[in-house]
């Protein structure tokens, strides 16, 4: 089968890098092996927390030409940078998923605990903050029934810290039952599922209209609306209060959601997704890739004039790291990691770990590397690509989102 591009990984980077070239006229298609980040999704993009020396950062633009040459922003450029960035709400629209937040600055969300923390922009249902004091005086917080992912306690705890009065309550909704039988079975996303029928969540909003007094605001958890990205709109209209939706334990139902409707735009704009299929058994032509072939096809193999590499790192099994050395498993790629084990990791569990800033070697337009040669049509977006530490510095995100559109307008101008 021959593409123009295919793309190995449907996770964010895989599917916006995929979206810009499918609407720029070219024909691709994405090999996605399975789950992805997505869908262990906070609801919140981060774009750069601090830097690698632990400043905290406010306006993204400042911190941009603080960090190495190495790591992927610095790439790119801050010209681009800052031209993507705000690029990525209207892109993502286009898509059909809103994004809120102030795209040149961080603001601040609610974490499990109830603490607030940097990040950039939000999915359509979270709203970030312009700063870490709490904006109510009364909230509400409540969970459901027999959910052990939420914990009401701490949220209230942290909120009572910062001078917020906090009550807490539970749903009480018969239609869990089933669920709460089986406490593996009580999972924010099969709760959703619940959820997403009319009559349950309109009980659901009844109760909690019941519950409230003079509260300015309700923290949910985020299990509403795994189909329908509106039901905050529709709980707040209902309650007549500000509506927080604060992240669960995986899986996430906001980011399954998001993943969905940006895989089913990338389909309906005529690109072909490959489900639960691994890519395998590249054939080099020269310093080119010529194909793969993949687990489920068999000998029909994937030829294309350029090839992406979304695959993620260690925990989406794009990276594999055994005692002497670190390996990218598709193509079996250069990597930047260092050659002395010791250097890998810290003893204390709690510093900055470097394993996490090892990934694929890349030029500067995210080519990448094999036996120390280049390979000219074969490019590397998002966590898999070397450079960065996401885990600390708070760029997960950011670097899956940018990378994919910079390599996307690379491979366009370099066919064009």
């Amino acid at each position: 089968m021959k593409f123009d591009t295919t793309i190995i990984g449907g996770g964010l980077s895989g599917l916006v890098c995929g979206l810009r070239l499918q609407k720029a006229g070219r024909n691709c298609v994405i090999v996605s092996a399975g789950q992805n980040a997505m869908h262990f999704s906070s609801g919140y993009f981060d774009f750069l927390d601090r830097t690698p020396d632990g400043k905290a950062v406010s306006v993204l633009a400042d911190a941009i030409e603080s960090l190495p040459d190495c790591h992927p922003y610095s790439k790119i450029g801050k010209v681009k940078l800052t031209g993507y960035m705000e690029e990525v709400q209207p892109f993502f629209s286009g898509c059909g998923v809103r994004l809120n937040g102030n795209p040149l600055r961080n603001g601040y969300r609610i974490t499990p605990t109830g603490n607030f923390k940097r990040t950039w922009l939000s999915l359509e249902d979270f709203v970030p903050f312009e700063s870490e004091d709490c904006p109510w005086k009364k909230v509400l917080i409540v969970n459901i029934e027999g959910f052990l992912d939420f914990n009401t306690a701490f949220i209230a705890g942290s909120l009572e810290d910062k001078g917020v009065c906090c009550k807490t309550s539970v749903l009480r909704l018969e239609e869990m039952e089933r669920l709460r039988r089986n406490p593996s079975e009580m999972r924010a996303t099969n709760i959703a599922r619940v959820l997403d029928r009319k009559e349950v969540s309109d009980k659901a909003i009844r109760q909690i209209k019941d519950m409230l007094k003079d509260e300015d605001a309700v923290i949910l958890p985020a299990v509403f609306g795994l189909k329908n990205s509106t039901e905050k709109d529709t709980i707040e209209k209902a309650l007549e209060r500000k509506v927080s939706f604060v992240a669960t334990m995986p899986p996430s139902v906001p980011g399954i959601r998001s993943q969905m409707r940006l895989k089913s735009e990338f389909e309906a704009a005529g690109g072909v997704f490959l489900q639960g299929d691994t890519a395998c058994g590249p054939e080099m032509a020269g310093t080119r890739i010529a194909s793969i072939g993949t687990v489920n096809f068999g000998d029909i193999r994937l030829e294309s004039d350029s090839f992406v590499l979304a695959s993620g790192s260690f925990f989406s099994k794009g990276l594999t790291a055994t005692p002497d050395s670190i390996s990218e498993n598709v193509f079996g790629l250069d990597t930047d990691a260092s050659d002395s084990r010791k250097d890998w990791y810290d003893t204390d569990f709690f510093n900055r770990q470097n394993y996490i800033s090892y990934g694929v070697r890349t030029d500067d337009r995210f080519r990448c590397f094999k036996d120390g040669r280049l390979i000219e049509n074969l490019y590397a977006v998002g966590s898999i690509l070397g450079g960065s530490n996401p885990l600390y510095e708070g760029s997960g995100a950011g670097i899956a989102i940018t990378s994919a559109l910079y390599v996307a307008d690379n491979i366009l101008s370099a066919e064009a």
